[in-house]
Parts: structure tokens; C-alpha cells; sequence
């Protein structure tokens, strides 16, 4: 039965991945075909990029933080976890 669990999980995971580069690379195409200049201002400061610079940063920005939110998550799960089963409920 754990070795079923673990091919499901497996095949879960990939199947997740390839979703998510499916979507970074039809986004870095997207970005590639808009040569056209903004500004982006900042809160000090501002700076002149390409449509495709700008979605391949942000979207570069947004992968990130949302692996380390689901990182830190998992600690935290996991933590909760541990102590559940170190510390007995005392009546």
C-alpha cells in the first residue's frame, strides 16, 4: 500500500511540473514577442524595460515566492506535527 501512495505521489508530482514549465514557457513566449518599452516605477526609483524583460521577471519573482511559501508551510506542518507526537494531551 506505501508503495502505491509513493508512485501516486510521484506521478503527481511530475504531472505538476510539467504544468508548471508548460506555463513559464508559453509565458516567456508570450514575453518574447512584445519588443514594445514601459517605465516601471518603483518606490525610489524607475527604470525603462521590454514587455518580455517584465514577464519574465515576475513571473521568475512569483515561482519563487510561491515555493517558498509552500516550503515554509510544509516546516511548519511538519513541526506541528512532531510536537503533536512529542508532547501527550494532559488532562
Amino acid at each position: 500500500m506505501a508503495k502505491l501512495r509513493i508512485g501516486v505521489i510521484k506521478v503527481r508530482l511530475y504531472i505538476t511540473l510539467f504544468f508548471i514549465l508548460v506555463l513559464l514557457a508559453v509565458a516567456f513566449i508570450f514575453g518574447s514577442q512584445n519588443e514594445q518599452s514601459f517605465t516601471l516605477n518603483y518606490l525610489i526609483a524607475k527604470t525603462e524595460m521590454t514587455v518580455a524583460a517584465a514577464v519574465s521577471l515576475f513571473t521568475g519573482l512569483g515561482f519563487l515566492i510561491g515555493l517558498l511559501v509552500t516550503v515554509l508551510w510544509r516546516i511548519v506542518r511538519k513541526s506541528k506535527k512532531a510536537l503533536a507526537k512529542a508532547k501527550p494531551i494532559e488532562k
